[in-house]
C-alpha cells in the first residue's frame, strides 16, 4: 500500500478514500465495490506498472505478516475511527506498542478446526490466505472474492502447506511473526534430540507397538534393522519418527513446538512471596513492588457546588408545574415523537398531558379491585412498561402515578419469557411488591401471549396485572374528583432500576423532595428557560433522559424532541437533523450518537447547529467519550458547532447527576484534559505522563460539582478514607438531590447511601451522610471533576487496578473493522485460582477469516499486555449477534459472564493465554538428594513406624481336602476329571438372548482336546514345546484348544479375534503377537481363518506370511496315540500376551508350577468347590480374565457360566440376568461391562424387577482389573441395582498387573473393602496424608480387595529400592509363587526388564526375591480383623508408574485431571491426558453440537489450573469414542498421543493455549 504514500492525492480525493474506508467498515459497501470504487479513484495517480501481474500485486491486500505495518499506516492516515472508543493518542500508542512488538517475534500457533466448524461460523466467501494476493503460484487470478471451489480449500492444507514451505507464508504463526514455523524436518531433529538423550524407562516392560495401525510389529531397540517396517503417509502430512519412536505428523507437533518456543520466551517476571494453602505448595501472592507510584499529595478538601439559588417561581413539586403548565399553556407543546421515518408523530401538548394524567390517576386508584379493597393505595409501587418508541404514553403514566401517589417503577418491555436479565428485573419487581403493570395499547398487543390470549408469567416474575393507560380504555373521573398535589415531601416518587456487575437488579428511590431539587439544580446548571426547545436521544425512562427529557423538561415548560433508539439506528443523523429543523437550544446524546452522526454526515450541506448552546454528552464521564467529542467538534465546527456548547457530564443511579460541564459563553477557557500514566492509575495514583507516549490516558473534566451539593473522594475499599490530592478514588456526594436507598435492602444502603468519610486522623469530615456514587476519579485543579471509571468495570488483576472500558478501547484500537463489531466487545473477569483473569469477548464479522480474527486476536493480546501491563487470559470471538444484548442494544455484560462462566458461549474462536497470565503458581518441586540406606532404616525405627508389608494366608498351611493338588499339571487334572466326573458340566456359554448356547462336561473336554492335540500332530508337525496362537471368539472352542495344545505339549497363546467390521486396526495387533510370540501354527474357527486371507486383511498386513492355520471346525475322528506327559513342572504352560495402557505389547511366561499355584490360590480365596457356580463376563485372553474362565473350572470342578462381555452390546441385561437365573453367588466383570450396566440398564430397574430379576444371593460381584478401583462407577452400580437386592458389600475389585496376574481378589470371608481420603497434593509429593470426607483436595481411595493366599507384598521406593513405612507411597512390590516367570520377547533382550521378575531390596531384607508391579500404592493396617485373628492389612492401589506424568516437579496420576475435566461440562463424555514436550494435552469426547466444542477450552483450563495447579497446554475437542480403551475397559493413553501427534484423530478443535 505504498502507493498512496507515494504519490501526493489531491484534498477530496483523500476525503473520498476516507469515506469509502468508512463505507466498507461500516459495511455499507462489499470488499468487491470497496476495491472497485478505490482502484477507480486511485486510477489516475498510479504510476502504471506493466502487465496485469504488478496492478494485481497492489490492487490486493496481502494478508500475511509483512503487510500488516503499512495496513495500519493506510488505516490510519484515513481519518476514520471508532470514536466511542478511541483518542488520537491511544491509536497511535496501540501501534507504537505493536510495532515495538514486532521486534520481539511472539508465535501463536493458530488453532485447528474441523471443516464443519469453520463453515458454521464464517460466510462461504470464506477466503484461502493466499488466493487475494498475488503470489507466484496464484499467478494473475481474477479479482474479487474466490469461487466456492477455492472457498473450501481445507485449512489443513494451507496450515500444513505454510509448514513446509518454510518462511513464506506462515498461517499458523500470528502476523508478528515473519519468519514462520521453518521445515518440518528441521523440527523432527530438534524433537528427536529432545527425546533421545532421556534415559530409558527401567520400569517398562519392551515397547513391541506404537499405535497399532501403523507398524506390522517394531521392536524400540537397537535391533529395529531386522523388522520390516512400514510408514504409511496419512492425508498430505509427511510421518517422521521422534526419540520415542512416536510417528509424528509435522502439522500438529510443529505447532507444539512453536507453542514451547513462544513459552520459552522471557514472561512477566513471576510474584514473590506465599500465601500458605496449609501444604507445602503455596501459591504465591502479590507482594507490593517498592518501585510502585504512591501518592505524595495533600488529603484532599471537599468541594463545594453553587449554592441553589432561589427563583421565587419555582414550583413547590413537580406535579404543581404540571398543573401549572396545564391550565395556563394548556396548548404549549410538551413533547414530539416520532416515527421510524423522522416524521413528526404526534405532540403532547402541557393540557392533554395534564388531563390524561388525571385521568390515569383517578382510574388507578379507583377502578382497580373493589370500592371496599382497591389494588392500589397510595405509596405501593406499580411496574411501568413502555417500549422506547413510545415516550408520550410513559410520561402520561409518569405523571399519572405522581398524582395518585404511587410509586411508578420504570422497566424495560420483556420480549420473550428469558429474555436477558428479565429474571433478575422480575424479582425487583417482586421485593417491590409490585402487583400493577401499566402499559400502552400497542405494547399489550405485542406481549408475548399464552394460548388462551392471556400474558403468561414471565420468569422470574410475580403475578401481575396489565393496565393499559391510553385515554380511550379509561372511564372518566367525575367532575368533583382532583389530585391532591402537595408540595414536595420525603415520601419514594419513584425508583430507578440498576443492573450491578453480577447481573442483579435493585431499585434506587428516589424521595419526591430529592426530585424537585434535582431538576432545580439541572435547570440551575443548564440555564434551562421556559419554552426552550430540547432534543433527546437518550432512554426516557432512566438516567440522563428521564432527567432532562422527562422531569425537568415539565418544570420549565419546555418542548422535547424525542429520538427513539428504532429511528437511530436507521437514520444516525435524525438528530442532528432535528436539532437544525427545531433549531434546538439544547441536545441530550450520548458519544455513540456522536460517533453515528460522524460516519454518516456525509454530504449534508445545509445542516447548521448554531442554534445549539448545550450539547450534553450523557456518558461523558466515560474516558473514551473524548475522542468522539474531538472528532464531533472537528467535523461540524463548519456547521456552526461552538466548541464550548460540548457539556459532558458524569452520572449514577445512586447520586442522579454527579458534575456537569456549564454551557459558557466564553470561549477561550478551554476545558480540562488531563494526560495521565496508566502505570499510575493501574496504583491508583495520578501521574501526569509527558514522554512515555504509549501507555497514557487523556481524560476530559465533566464540569463541576452540582448545585447545592459536597463532594469528597475517598479510597474505593476499606473505610471510606480521603484521598490525597493525587489519588484516584471513588467520588461521593452529599445533596438533597440523590438516591435515598436500595429498596428493601438495609445493609447495602447503609454502605453506600449513608457514607461518613473520614479524613486521615480519623476523624468524621461532616455530620451528614455522603452517597456513593460509584465513578471513580479525582477534582483537579478548579474544581474540576475528572472521571477516570466506574467501580463496576473495575478488576484488580494481581494487586493492581484496570478498568473494562480501557481495555475495550485499546482492544479496538487495534485495527478492528474488519474483524470484530465497534462496541459490540464485553470485558469481565472471572476468578481463576486466587486471583482475577481479564476475559475479552467480542463479536467477529461473518465474513472476516479465520487467519484474520487470530491475527487480530494475537494482536490485541500484545496491545492491551504493552499498553495496560496486563494479560489477558481468555480472548473468544463469537459470531455476529449472538452477545445477549440489554434493551437498547448494548451488551449484557453479566449475562455474557455467566453464559462464559457455564460453557453455553459458544463462540467461533478462542485465543487462552494461562502461561502468560498466571504467575502464581506454586513454586516447582525440588526433588530431596537421595537418603542413604542407614538414615532411612533408623529414621524407620526411630518413629517407629512399621515397614510396609502384608501377606495372605500362607498355602502351606492351609489344610484343605483339594484332590486337584495332588497333580502338578493342569492336563493331568482334566484327564482325572474325566474319569471320576465325567458327567460333571464345566462350561455353560450363553447367548445373546441368556439360552444356553452350548455346554461342556469334563468328559466332552477331555474327548475335544485329545481331537485337537492329534490335529497338531498331524496336521501341523509340531514339536514339544511349540508356540501355538489361539485366534477365537470368547467361548467354548477357546477352552478346548487350550486343553488340546496342553495335551500334545505346546505353549498356548490366547490372541483376540480380529474385529470383523474394523480390520485395520486390529488386525495389526494379531499379527504382532503371532509374530512376536514366534507362534509355528495358529488355530481358529473356519469364520475367522477366511478373514484372516481376505481381501480387507491383505490391505491391513503381509497375509502371505501367516503360520500355517488350522481351522478346529472340523476334527479327526481319531485320538491322538499318546497324551503329552509334561515332566518338569517349571517348563512353560502358556504366554500371556496384553497391551499395557501405556501401549506396550508384552508377553508374560507362566509355568505349569505358576498356573497351578494360581488356580488353587483363587480356589481358596473364593471357596470354589464343584457344587458352586460362577458367572465370568470378562475378555477371555489374558490376565485374570483368561484364568478364570479356561483354567480355574478344570482346576476347582465348579461350573462356569461364561457370558461374552461383546453380548453385552446387544442386551445389557445379559449378565445380571443370567446371575439371578443361575442363582449364582459369586460373579466376575471388568469395568467395562459395569458401566454398560449403569448406562445401559439405568431407568430399566423397574422393569427387570418386574421380570423377576433377583441379585440378593450374590455375595461377591468383583471387578476384574489393572488399575486403581473406579470408585466412582462401583459407587454407582452398587446404589443402581440395591432395590434388585444387590448388597453393596458384594461389590469389590482385584488388582493384577503384568507380573503378577492376581494380587488381591475381595474372596468370600474377610473383611469389607475399606475406603480412605487422601490429600491429592500431597499425592504429588509420593506422600499420603489421610484427610476427612469432604475436605477440599480430597481424593477417595478404595481398597483393591484382599491378599490372596501365598502373596507376599512389600511397599518399596521405586528409585531407591529401599522398604517404606506404613501409609508411606511407593511401588507395590510381590513375592509368590504364580508369579510370572519372565517376559518373552523376540530378541530375549530381557535384560533391561529382568529387574521387573527379580529385584532385591537394596537394605533391610535383600535376600527375598520379588517382582516389581510397576504400581505405586500403599499399605494401611486397618482396625478390622482377618480370617486368622491379626489386624487386617489393606492394600491402596494409586496409580501406574507408566502412566504418571511428571509436570513441575510432582507426580500427577491422570485419572485424577481426567476427573476433574469431565465434571466441568455436561458435554465431556469422556476425557484423556498426557503429556507431550512438558507440556498437559488434555483431550475430551464431546457429546453434543460441535459448536459447543469452543466452550469447553476455557472450561477445561480453569478446572485445571484450580484443582491441579497446572496450565493445561493444548486442548483437543474430539468426537464420542476417539479416546481408545483397552478389553478391559482402560484408556490407551498413549495410542490416543500417537494418533494425535500423527494427525490421525480428526479433531473437532484443537486449541493450543499461550
Amino acid at each position: 500500500m505504498a502507493d498512496r504514500d507515494a504519490l501526493p492525492l489531491p484534498l477530496e480525493v483523500r476525503a473520498r478514500l476516507a469515506e469509502l474506508e468508512l463505507e466498507l467498515s461500516e459495511g455499507d459497501i462489499t470488499q468487491k465495490g470497496y476495491e472497485k470504487k478505490r482502484s477507480k479513484l486511485l486510477g489516475a495517480y498510479l504510476p502504471q506498472p506493466s502487465g496485469l501481474e504488478a496492478c494485481m500485486a497492489h490492487e490486493r491486500r496481502p494478508p500475511m505478516a509483512p503487510s500488516s505495518a503499512s495496513r495500519y499506516h493506510r488505516r490510519r492516515s484515513s481519518g476514520t475511527r471508532d470514536e466511542r472508543y478511541r483518542s488520537d493518542v491511544h491509536t497511535e500508542a496501540v501501534q507504537a506498542a505493536l510495532a515495538k512488538n514486532k521486534e520481539r517475534k511472539m508465535a501463536v500457533p493458530m488453532p485447528s478446526k474441523r471443516r464443519s466448524l469453520v463453515v458454521q461460523t464464517s460466510m462461504d466467501a470464506y477466503t484461502p490466505p493466499d488466493t487475494s494476493s498475488g503470489s507466484e503460484e496464484e499467478g494473475g487470478q481474477g479479482e474479487g472474492t474466490p469461487t466456492s471451489s477455492q472457498g473450501s480449500v481445507s485449512m489443513e492444507h494451507w496450515i500444513s502447506r505454510a509448514i513446509h514451505q518454510g518462511s513464506t507464508t506462515s498461517s499458523s504463526s500470528s502476523s508478528t511473526q515473519s519468519g514462520g514455523s521453518g521445515a518440518a524436518g528441521r523440527l523432527a531433529d530438534v524433537l528427536a534430540q529432545a527425546h533421545v538423550g532421556k534415559s530409558e524407562n527401567h520400569s517398562a516392560p519392551p515397547d513391541v507397538t506404537t499405535y497399532t495401525s501403523e507398524h506390522s510389529a517394531q521392536v524400540e531397540r537397537p535391533q529395529v534393522s531386522t523388522v520390516p517396517r512400514t510408514t504409511p503417509k496419512y492425508g498430505n502430512a509427511e510421518l517422521m519418527e521422534t526419540g520415542d519412536g512416536v510417528p509424528v505428523s509435522s502439522r500438529v507437533s510443529a505447532k507444539i513446538q512453536q507453542l514451547v518456543n513462544t513459552l520459552k520466551q522471557p514472561r512477566r517476571p513471576p510474584l514473590r512471596e506465599f500465601f500458605v494453602d496449609d501444604f507445602e505448595e503455596l501459591l504465591e501472592v502479590q507482594q507490593p513492588d517498592p518501585n510502585q507510584p504512591r501518592p505524595e499529595g495533600a488529603q484532599m478538601v471537599t468541594i463545594r457546588g453553587d449554592p441553589l439559588g432561589v427563583v421565587t417561581n419555582w414550583p413547590p413539586s413537580l406535579e404543581a408545574a404540571l398543573q401549572r403548565w396545564g391550565t395556563i399553556s394548556p396548548k404549549a407543546p410538551c413533547l414530539t415523537t416520532m416515527d421510524t421515518n423522522g416524521k413528526p408523530l404526534y405532540i403532547l401538548t402541557y393540557g392533554k398531558l395534564w388531563s390524561r394524567s388525571i385521568k390515569v390517576a383517578y382510574n388507578i386508584l379507583h377502578k382497580l379491585g373493589t370500592k371496599q379493597e382497591p389494588m392500589l393505595r397510595p405509596g405501593d409501587r406499580v411496574a411501568l412498561v413502555f417500549p422506547n418508541n413510545d415516550p408520550a404514553a410513559f410520561m402520561v403514566a409518569f405523571y399519572g402515578c405522581l398524582l395518585a401517589e404511587v410509586v411508578p417503577v420504570p422497566i424495560e418491555v420483556p420480549l420473550t419469557r428469558k429474555d436477558a436479565g428479565s429474571q433478575q428485573i422480575g424479582f425487583l419487581l417482586g421485593s417491590c411488591g409490585v402487583t400493577v403493570a401499566l402499559t400502552s395499547d400497542a405494547c399489550h398487543k405485542g406481549l408475548p401471549k399464552g394460548p388462551t390470549g392471556e400474558i403468561p408469567q414471565f420468569k422470574g416474575w410475580p403475578k401481575l396485572l396489565w393496565f393499559v393507560t391510553e385515554s380511550k380504555h379509561l372511564s372518566k373521573p367525575p367532575r368533583d374528583w382532583f389530585p391532591h398535589i402537595k408540595d414536595a415531601n420525603n415520601d419514594t416518587a419513584y425508583i430507578e432500576y440498576k443492573t450491578c456487575k453480577d447481573g442483579s437488579v435493585l431499585g434506587v428511590t428516589v424521595t419526591r423532595i430529592a426530585l424537585l431539587t434535582h431538576c432545580q439544580a439541572l435547570t440551575q446548571s443548564c440555564g434551562y428557560t421556559e419554552a426552550e426547545i430540547i432534543v433527546n436521544v437518550l432512554d426516557f425512562k432512566k438516567d440522563v433522559g428521564l432527567w432532562h427529557g422527562i422531569l425537568t423538561s415539565v418544570m420549565n415548560m419546555m418542548h422535547v424532541i424525542s429520538i427513539p433508539y428504532s429511528l437511530m439506528k436507521v437514520n444516525p443523523l435524525s438528530w442532528i437533523q432535528k436539532v437544525c429543523q427545531y433549531k434546538a437550544k439544547v441536545a441530550c446524546v450520548k458519544s455513540r450518537d456522536m460517533h453515528w452522526a460522524l460516519v454518516a454526515h456525509r454530504d449534508q450541506r445545509d445542516i447548521n447547529l448554531g442554534s445549539l448552546r448545550m450539547l450534553v454528552v450523557a456518558d461523558g464521564s466515560n474516558p473514551w467519550s473524548i475522542s468522539s467529542c474531538d472528532a464531533f467538534l472537528n467535523v461540524f465546527q463548519s456547521k456552526g458547532l461552538r466548541p464550548e456548547v460540548i457539556c459532558p457530564c458524569a452520572s449514577s443511579a445512586e447520586a442522579l447527576t454527579v458534575a456537569i460541564r456549564r454551557p459558557t459563553d466564553d470561549s477561550n477557557q478551554p476545558p480540562g484534559r488531563g494526560v495521565l500514566s496508566m502505570q499510575g492509575l493501574s496504583h491508583g495514583v495520578i501521574r501526569v505522563d509527558s514522554e512515555e507516549r504509549l501507555s497514557v490516558l487523556t481524560v476530559q473534566d465533566v464540569g463541576t460539582v452540582m448545585p447545592g451539593a459536597l463532594m469528597c473522594v475517598v479510597k474505593p475499599e476499606g473505610v471510606p478514607q480521603l484521598c490525597r490530592t493525587d489519588e484516584i478514588g471513588e467520588l461521593c456526594v452529599c445533596s438533597i438531590a440523590t438516591g435515598m436507598s436500595y429498596y428493601g435492602l438495609s445493609g447495602m444502603t447503609k454502605n453506600t447511601f449513608e457514607v461518613f468519610p473520614m479524613s486521615i486522623s480519623g476523624a468524621p469530615i461532616s455530620e451528614y451522610p455522603f452517597t456513593r456514587t460509584g465513578l471513580l476519579g479525582f477534582i483537579g485543579p478548579g474544581g474540576l471533576v475528572f472521571v477516570s471509571g466506574k467501580m463496576d468495570g473495575l478488576m484488580v488483576v494481581s494487586g493492581r487496578r484496570n478498568n473494562a472500558d480501557d481495555i475495550v478501547a485499546t482492544a479496538l484500537a487495534v485495527e478492528p473493522m474488519k474483524f470484530v463489531y465497534r462496541g459490540r466487545i464485553a470485558v469481565f473477569s472471572v476468578t481463576v485460582l486466587h486471583d482475577e483473569r481479564i476475559v475479552v469477548v467480542a463479536e467477529q464479522r461473518p465474513d472476516s477469516t479465520e487467519e484474520d480474527s487470530f491475527q487480530w486476536m494475537s494482536r490485541v493480546l500484545q496491545a492491551i499486555d504493552s499498553i495496560h501491563n496486563v494479560g489477558v487470559y481468555c480472548l473468544a470471538l463469537v459470531p455476529a449477534n449472538t452477545l445477549p444484548k440489554t434493551p437498547l442494544g448494548g451488551i449484557h455484560l453479566s449475562e455474557t459472564k455467566q453464559l462464559f462462566l457455564e460453557g453455553s458461549l459458544h463462540p467461533c474462536n478462542v485465543l487462552m493465554c494461562p502461561h502468560t497470565c498466571v504467575t502464581n503458581l506454586p513454586k516447582p518441586r525440588q526433588k530431596q538428594p537421595e537418603i542413604g540406606p542407614a538414615s532411612v532404616m533408623v529414621g524407620n525405627l526411630v518413629s517407629g513406624k512399621r515397614i510396609a508389608q502384608a501377606s495372605g494366608r500362607d498355602l502351606g498351611q492351609i489344610e484343605d481336602n483339594d484332590q486337584a493338588r495332588k497333580f502338578l499339571f493342569l492336563s493331568e487334572v482334566l484327564q482325572w476329571r474325566a474319569q471320576t466326573t465325567p458327567d460333571h458340566v464345566l462350561f455353560t456359554l450363553l447367548s445373546s438372548r441368556g439360552a444356553v448356547l452350548s455346554s461342556l462336561t469334563c468328559l466332552q473336554l477331555h474327548k475335544r482336546a485329545e481331537k485337537i492335540s492329534a490335529m497338531l500332530m498331524e496336521r501341523g508337525h509340531l514339536q514339544d514345546g511349540d508356540h501355538v496362537a489361539l485366534v477365537y471368539p470368547p467361548g467354548i472352542d477357546l477352552i478346548a484348544a487350550f486343553y488340546g495344545c496342553l495335551y500334545a505339549g505346546c505353549v498356548p497363546i490366547t490372541v483376540r479375534p480380529p474385529h470383523p467390521q474394523n480390520i485395520a486396526t486390529t488386525l495389526p495387533t494379531v499379527k504382532m503377537i503371532v509374530e512376536v510370540s514366534r507362534s509355528a501354527c495358529m488355530m481358529t474357527t473356519q469364520m475367522i481363518s477366511k478373514l484372516l486371507k481376505s481381501k480387507e486383511a491383505s490391505a491391513a498386513v503381509d497375509v502371505r506370511s501367516w503360520p500355517p492355520v488350522l481351522d478346529t471346525d472340523d476334527l479327526p475322528k481319531k485320538k491322538p496315540s499318546q497324551l503329552y506327559k509334561p515332566s518338569n513342572p517349571d517348563t512353560l504352560a502358556y504366554l500371556d500376551f496384553s497391551v499395557s495402557t501405556t501401549g506396550m505389547l508384552a508377553g508374560v511366561k507362566m509355568s505349569h508350577t505358576a498356573t497351578s499355584a494360581f488356580c488353587r490360590s483363587i480356589k481358596l480365596q473364593c471357596e470354589l468347590y464343584p457344587s458352586r457356580e460362577v458367572a465370568i463376563c470378562l475378555d477371555p485372553y489374558c490376565g485374570l480374565g483368561f484364568v478364570l474362565w479356561c483354567l480355574c473350572s478344570v482346576y476347582s470342578g465348579h461350573q462356569s457360566i461364561l457370558i461374552p462381555p461383546s453380548e453385552l452390546e446387544v442386551n445389557p441385561g445379559l449378565w445380571l440376568l443370567a446371575v439371578s437365573q443361575f442363582k449364582v453367588r459369586d460373579t466376575f466383570c471388568s469395568y467395562s461391562v459395569m458401566e454398560l450396566c449403569t448406562k445401559g440398564l439405568g431407568l430399566q430397574t423397574e422393569s427387570l424387577k418386574a421380570r423377576g430379576l433377583d441379585l440378593s444371593r450374590v455375595r461377591t460381584c468383583v471387578v476384574v482389573a489393572e488399575e486403581r478401583p473406579r470408585i466412582a462407577l462401583t459407587q454407582s452400580f452398587s446404589k443402581l441395582f440395591k432395590d434388585l437386592g444387590l448388597h453393596p458389600r458384594a461389590v469389590s475389585t482385584s488388582f493384577g498387573c503384568r507380573v503378577n496376574l492376581a494380587i488381591c481378589l475381595q474372596g468370600t470371608s474377610g473383611p469389607d473393602p475399606t475406603t480412605v481420603y487422601v490429600d491429592m497434593r500431597a499425592l504429588r509429593h509420593d506422600r499420603v496424608r489421610l484427610v476427612e470426607r469432604g475436605s477440599p483436595h480430597s481424593l477417595p481411595l478404595m481398597e483393591s480387595g484382599k491378599i490372596l493366599p501365598g502373596v507376599r507384598i512389600i511397599i518399596a521406593n521405586p528409585e531407591t529400592k529401599g522398604p517404606l513405612g506404613d501409609s508411606h507411597l511407593g511401588e507395590i512390590w510381590v513375592q509368590c509363587t504364580h508369579n510370572g516367570s519372565g517376559y518373552f520377547t523376540v530378541y530375549g533382550d530381557e535384560a533391561l526388564q529382568s529387574d521387573h521378575f527379580n529385584s532385591r531390596l537394596s537394605f533391610g531384607d535383600t535376600q527375598t526375591i520379588w517382582a516389581r508391579t510397576g504400581y505405586l500404592g500403599f499399605l494401611r493396617r486397618t482396625e478390622l480383623t482377618d480370617a486368622s485373628g491379626e489386624r487386617h492389612d489393606a492394600l491402596y492401589v494409586v496409580g501406574a508408574l507408566d502412566e504418571a506424568m511428571e509436570l513441575r516437579g510432582m507426580r500427577y496420576h491422570p485419572i485424577d485431571i481426567e476427573t476433574s475435566v469431565i465434571r466441568t461440562h455436561k458435554s465431556i463424555m469422556e476425557c484423556a491426558v498426557f503429556p507431550w514436550t512438558n507440556l498437559l494435552v488434555v483431550v475430551v469426547e464431546l457429546e453434543g453440537s460441535e459448536q459447543e466444542a469452543l466452550d469447553l477450552v476455557p472450561l477445561v483450563t480453569n478446572a485445571v489450573l484450580e484443582e491441579h495447579y497446572l496450565i493445561v497446554g493444548v486442548v483437543v475437542v474430539v468426537d464420542i469414542g476417539v479416546i481408545p480403551i483397552n478389553s478391559r475397559g482402560e484408556k490407551q493413553r498413549m495410542h490416543l498421543r500417537d494418533g494425535f501427534l500423527a494427525d490421525q484423530l480428526d479433531p473437532i478443535y484443537v486449541a493450543y493455549n499461550m
